[in-house]
């Protein structure tokens, strides 16, 4: 098993940014892909982005495209999310996930392992 702790979350303007960060532990961490989601209250949870196992491929929500950039680092089993031009709409609990094969992956049933989520939230 896998265990995933993210953490960098926090409250920040508008326009800021923030690097959230996913620490891995218990498996072969370079392996697989792995993604981020996040959930807004009354929301359904949604993709964010993937990287690839190789960290090679990458691919993003069309909400977050061209402000966040997915990057992970295979030799200290960690995996990080930057996010900039913060809006409130980014509002919401970040969670970081194991998939199941190396490739990017943008839907959460193709992901095994989840975190327990940090929480963003973006004042206008």
């Amino acid at each position: 098993q896998v265990q995933l702790v993210e953490s960098g979350g926090g409250l920040v303007q508008a326009g800021g940014s923030l690097r959230l960060t996913c620490a891995a532990s218990g498996r072969t961490f370079s392996n697989y892909a792995m993604g981020w989601f996040r959930q807004a209250p009354g929301k359904e949870r949604e993709f964010v982005a993937s990287v690839s196992a190789s960290g090679l491929t990458s691919s993003y929500a069309h909400s977050v495209q061209g402000r966040c950039t997915i990057s992970r680092d295979n030799a200290k089993n960690t995996n990080y999310l930057q996010i900039n031009n913060l809006t409130p709409e980014d509002t919401a609990v970040y969670y970081c996930a194991a998939a199941t094969v190396r490739d990017v992956m943008v839907e959460d049933t193709d992901y095994y392992t989840w975190g327990q989520g940090t929480q963003v939230t973006v004042s206008a």
